[in-house]
């Protein structure tokens, strides 16, 4: 591990990509699109979703992250902070790669909406129904 080396992942979610850069020996925190993390994601539950793989490794706080993240919405997006983030820990090492797949890290979340079929106002909703 050189000095001033980074760590590059990049991670998926919905319609949503993020390129996540890892810098080693920082302070944690989080800058996503030149923003601040909590100025970018300002629901907390989402702003855990991101963390969460420094918590699973036990890392918290000693990388600084340096993240673009681009498509769909602020959920997927964080979503792919998070997967971002678990790729870019495997890079600087090796033995995350347990933990980070028993927490279910690594695995891009394949959900993505449905497209809207004919006959119908949504995917699977259909038109409402009068009787009269």
């Amino acid at each position: 591990m050189a000095e001033g080396q980074t760590y590059y992942g990049t991670g998926h979610r919905k319609n949503a990509v993020a390129r996540v850069w890892l810098i080693p020996g920082g302070t944690g925190k989080i800058i996503v699109n030149d923003k601040a993390m909590e100025e970018y994601i300002p629901r907390l539950t989402l702003q855990t979703l991101v963390k969460e793989p420094f918590v699973v490794t036990g890392t918290e706080g000693q990388f600084d992250v340096k993240a673009t993240a681009k498509g769909g919405g602020l959920s997927g997006q964080a979503g792919a902070l998070r997967h971002g983030i678990a790729r870019a820990l495997l890079q600087y090492s090796e033995e995350f790669r347990v933990p980070l797949r028993k927490a279910g890290l690594l695995t891009r979340d394949p959900r993505v909406k449905e497209r809207k079929h004919a006959g119908r106002k949504r995917a699977r909703r259909g038109f409402q129904f009068s009787k009269r």
